[in-house]
């Protein structure tokens, strides 16, 4: 995955509401097929279980976001891992949402080695302090979903999405802006615990 001078990323969580910007992938893209990226080890347990997807992200997180309307608790049987939250950015164009999942029954490790790895996906680590963590997504010749997993607590995952409505961002900015909220995310859980 090829990546953008700074100041395209920022001037582009700029545009789409965003005031901050991710630092830095941690190694090498792996493309569909090869072994899965080696991750750094968890420095700290930070259990999710039981959290509220949605109140991960403060009203100023969600203010630097750029999020617009009432965080929604998507149903349960959504085809989802666990509960997840998503949040709107769609006041002007270009829109998407951001999704956050708690994963209270699966570890970080089963998507680069076990029942959630897909072998056509591209992982890359990212870093997030202290934790293990990945992007994820589907290599195609549109622009795709980007998923960041980290490894939060032994066999428990926090998952950040962004899905846009339209081909408005590269690859690489839609990956950038899935990690930024999970370090967002990350930051507020720290806050509960």
């Amino acid at each position: 995955m090829p990546a953008l001078p700074r100041t395209v990323v920022a001037a582009a969580l700029v545009v789409s509401g965003c005031t901050s910007t991710v630092s830095g992938v941690a190694g090498p893209a792996t493309r569909p097929g090869h072994e899965p990226p080696e991750l750094p080890a968890r420095q700290r347990e930070l259990p999710l279980r039981d959290a509220d997807p949605c109140a991960l992200l403060t009203s100023a997180q969600l203010d630097q976001l750029g999020e617009n309307g009432a965080p929604r608790r998507l149903p349960e049987d959504s085809l989802r891992d666990g509960p997840t939250c998503a949040f709107d950015v769609d006041a002007r164009p270009p829109t998407y949402t951001y999704y956050l999942e708690v994963i209270g029954n699966a570890d970080i490790e089963d998507w680069r080695t076990g029942a959630h790895r897909r072998t056509s996906m591209v992982q890359q680590p990212v870093a997030v302090p202290g934790f293990p963590a990945l992007v994820n997504y589907a290599p195609s010749e549109g622009i795709q979903d980007c998923e960041t997993l980290v490894g939060v607590a032994s066999g428990q995952t926090l998952r950040a999405q962004m899905a846009p409505d339209d081909r408005s961002f590269t690859q690489q900015q839609l990956c950038d802006m899935a990690t930024n909220v999970a370090k967002l995310a990350v930051q507020t859980l720290e806050t509960l615990k």
